[in-house]
């Protein structure tokens, strides 16, 4: 492998007080984490699934999907789009003071930025950017992508505000919002934790999004439970959700003291296949809501109550059809609602349930 390509040697030079790392290989994203050894229950082996005709799935055009890329939504060709790159292949800018990274973050021209150190505030993140964090590096505070397009976040801690800064925690920022019709956004091994109101919100026709390999949690619990994590779609009359709000979630583990929203749904047609529900003491784990499409296979639900919560907030047209799914030691609720399920128009590989409790815990997060 020329010089050039190998990611251990990456050519480093200086453009304008920047540090620059010059990768060859573009923006992949890191590969999943390996399978666990032995041990496992005999299953069916992996299932790869074929993408559906766009009349089926009703969404316009089919995956692009490239190795080293998202799978899911953001990877959809759609909008003008194709697909979920990011800064492409620019050279690494690495910044080390928060006036760097705000700058670069909410200009109007592509980058690819890795964080050098620890920083807190409000950051604001536009269009064409890549975003990824030095190992041990924490963003505390708020993280927002209002409107837009083709923004790629990666191995990054993101630790909310813990209700300091607005009582009661409903009031508060998210630890990351994506809102305002942003589109075609992929976060990949981030952990994101302590938001004052949701960890990840997604609202307001956001769309083509795809959340993998990500760590969801609370430090502790809270005097007044609000512990909800996602919320997609934040309002049972905002028609203007409707056709929007296509999320793919895999391999993503939902841990430590999140009592519910993981997530709570309402339009949207969200897709969670291989992941992890372990967050004990829980209130519910997937909410089905107003209008919502909701898909979920071979995850694992371990020691948590009420897997999904199909008729509360529900409407007539609320479809939940879950599959291949495994629960250990859960009390609850996990019923379906309906049959006619979206079809995903994009290509994705099922590992077997059995296997998705140590594959997350050994690779979700910020790593």
């Amino acid at each position: 492998m020329s010089r050039a390509k190998d990611m251990n040697n990456p050519e480093r030079r200086s453009i304008g007080g920047f540090a620059i790392v010059t990768i060859a290989v573009g923006i992949a994203a890191c590969a999943g984490a390996p399978k666990p050894a032995g041990g496992a229950v005999a299953t069916p082996a992996a299932a790869a699934v074929a993408p559906a005709s766009a009349a089926s799935a009703g969404a316009a055009p089919a995956s692009t999907a490239a190795a080293g890329g998202p799978i899911g939504w953001a990877a959809v060709e759609a909008m003008d789009v194709k697909g979920t790159t990011g800064g492409g292949d620019l050279p690494v800018e690495e910044v080390t003071d928060d006036g760097q990274l705000w700058e670069l973050a909410r200009s109007d021209q592509p980058h690819v930025i890795r964080i050098m150190r620890s920083m807190s505030g409000s950051l604001d993140i536009a269009s064409n950017k890549t975003i990824e964090g030095a190992p041990g590096v924490v963003f505390t505070g708020h993280v927002e992508l209002s409107g837009s397009t083709n923004v790629i976040l990666r191995r990054l801690k993101i630790v909310g505000y813990n209700c300091t800064d607005r009582s009661p925690c409903k009031k508060g920022e998210d630890a990351m919002t994506i809102a305002d019709g942003a589109h075609h956004i992929w976060l990949d091994h981030c952990d994101i934790s302590d938001g004052s109101d949701g960890n990840l919100d997604i609202t307001d026709a956001a769309d083509y999004i795809t959340i993998s390999w990500t760590k969801f949690s609370y430090s502790a619990p809270r005097p007044s439970g609000h512990r909800f994590c996602n919320l997609i779609g934040n309002d049972d009359v905002m028609a203007t959700d409707a056709g929007h709000l296509r999320i793919t979630f895999h391999h993503d583990w939902w841990a430590d003291n999140v009592s519910q929203r993981m997530p709570r749904v309402r339009f949207g047609q969200v897709h969670v296949f291989n992941s992890l529900y372990s967050s004990r003491g829980n209130d519910y784990c997937v909410g089905l809501g107003t209008d919502a499409s909701i898909l979920l296979e071979n995850n694992a639900f371990i020691g948590v109550k009420n897997p999904t919560e199909s008729n509360k907030y529900a409407s007539p047209a609320s479809v939940l059809v879950a599959r291949g799914n495994i629960f250990e030691e859960t009390i609850g609720t996990a019923v379906d609602r309906g049959t006619a399920v979206f079809t995903p128009p994009y290509p994705y590989r099922l590992d077997p349930a059995t296997a998705v409790q140590a594959e997350v815990m050994n690779g979700a997060g910020a790593r």
